[in-house]
């Protein structure tokens, strides 16, 4: 038979299913996947079921309801400064793997080339592959995560169409501070790059830190594509709802793609979310604190077992050191399968998260947003396989 489309056929099970299915099948704490254990406001999701009850429940406007583009206007206003017209540069996408992959095939052609930062999220390189564009990967390194200015300036070249940048950064909670986004920006205006901008975790950020987009420094506007997550935002993950922002040129050519991807979002969960991007500052900034509160008891609780915790100024997750704890294992991703399947805990190897040659072979990574008593049980089980910390 003819072979199937090389972009995607190559690809395996992602890490995430492999580790999720290894946890159901021996009773693992799961740890790997980013969505929480608990679902967000019970107002939202009233508000949600009040919506799917009441009606309609056909076809909203491809763009997405005016209700809903108008509050994600509001809200760029009001965290960022950020004044979008929200009847043609705002956007609502089937989730904002659906808003990356519309953005990315409305910008890019075959012999486009990409910058991006490694590690990086699993969904970029498949995208930019099947448009034909090439990636060029500037890769940095743990524990401060900074961006090597040589490597990015090496990155840019003449056929440079786009830069994608992920802050606060999966998986290594990295925020991109002014001075790394001033950095990137610069490049991008030198080369006349547009930027696409994955901040889903925008507020998800702590210790008195606050996210800045690329979008709002001098001449970024203009070529800037910010995509946001109520799933993340309102801990609603498994009902997908995302949202573009941008210059009415840009988006509009991202328009045409959703068109064809999803077309729509289903319109309660839209009604629903533009009711919780109105909530007070109490509601977000108490969202990061108790993530915050769950980061730091994850982190005492790894590192009274023995690893080595990197620091997490933002996202759902802590990176860890496997050196000198446990067993002496050729990979992360066989250490990974070791705590899955003989401690009971179930983590993601973060070389699945590199692209080019020899990744680290040492990093795993855990997700902090389970109940406190889920994080509680993972360590003590995580300290009586490796013999150190807390008994069960």
């Amino acid at each position: 038979m003819k072979p199937l489309n090389p972009d995607f056929a190559s690809l395996g099970t992602t890490i995430f299913t492999t580790m999720s299915a290894l946890a159901v099948e021996h009773g693992a704490i799961n740890l790997g996947q980013g969505f929480p254990d608990e679902d967000g406001p019970a107002d939202i999701i009233a508000k949600a079921a009040d919506a799917l009850s009441t009606g309609p429940n056909q076809y909203p406007p491809m763009a997405g309801l005016p209700a809903l583009r108008q509050a994600v206007a509001a809200h760029d206003r009001r965290f960022y400064g950020l004044d979008y017209d929200w009847q043609d540069e705002i956007l609502v996408t089937s989730g904002a793997t659906e808003a990356l992959a519309a953005c990315l095939m409305a910008l890019l052609a075959p012999g486009d080339e990409v910058v991006l930062f490694e590690p990086l999220y699993d969904s970029y390189l498949p995208i930019i592959r099947q448009c034909g564009a090439t990636p060029r990967i500037v890769r940095l390194e743990a524990p401060g995560w900074d961006i090597p200015e040589s490597s990015l300036a090496e990155a840019f070249s003449p056929a440079t169409k786009l830069v994608l940048i992920n802050s606060p950064m999966n998986p290594t909670g990295k925020l991109f501070a002014a001075g790394a986004i001033e950095v990137i920006a610069r490049h991008a205006r030198a080369h006349d790059a547009y930027l696409v901008c994955d901040e889903v975790y925008e507020h998800l950020v702590f210790d008195g830190r606050r996210h800045q987009p690329i979008a709002a420094l001098p001449e970024m506007r203009a070529r800037t594509l910010r995509i946001g997550s109520a799933g993340k935002s309102f801990s609603l993950t498994g009902w997908k709802v995302g949202y573009v922002s941008g210059p009415r040129e840009l988006v509009s050519a991202v328009a045409r793609v959703h068109q064809f991807l999803t077309f729509t979002t289903p319109p309660g969960l839209q009604a629903a979310v533009a009711y919780a991007l109105a909530k007070d500052d109490g509601y977000y900034s108490g969202l990061a604190a108790s993530l915050e509160a769950k980061r730091d008891r994850l982190a005492a609780g790894l590192r009274q077992v023995g690893f080595t915790v990197l620091p997490a100024e933002g996202t759902y997750f802590l990176t860890a050191l496997t050196d000198g704890i446990g067993p002496a294992l050729d990979s992360d991703v066989d250490y990974a399968r070791w705590l899955t399947t003989e401690a009971g805990v179930a983590v993601i190897p973060c070389s699945a998260f590199y692209a080019g040659d020899n990744p680290p072979r040492n990093m795993i990574r855990f997700c902090f947003c389970k109940k406190n008593e889920v994080l509680d049980a993972a360590i003590a089980r995580l300290a009586a396989a490796l013999g150190s910390g807390p008994s069960p």
